[in-house]
């Protein structure tokens, strides 16, 4: 499932950075997910880079956006053509 960004956000901008899909832009208030960007690092990273960088966990995952592991890898695959996926972020 892609992430989206909670209100405990500070705008800190430490996730922007981190996400290898460029899913994270920074919003009226507080940064915002697309979640047809957000692979939850799938193909790049073991996990989820904006989760980890957050000093406040505001990153958390999207019940609204559930997704098999597949289903983000196809996504990244797309985001990414002609690149092969990290080894083990799948």
């Amino acid at each position: 499932m892609a992430y989206k960004i909670t209100e405990e956000c500070i705008s800190c901008g430490a996730c922007e950075p981190e996400c290898p899909n460029q899913a994270i832009s920074e919003g009226d208030t507080i940064f915002i997910i697309d979640p047809q960007k957000c692979t939850e690092c799938v193909g790049s990273f073991m996990s989820s880079r904006c989760a980890e960088v957050c000093p406040v966990d505001a990153p958390q995952p999207d019940p609204d956006h559930k997704e098999s592991k597949e289903a983000l890898l196809a996504r990244w695959r797309k985001l990414h053509p002609g690149e092969e996926p990290a080894v083990g972020t799948y």
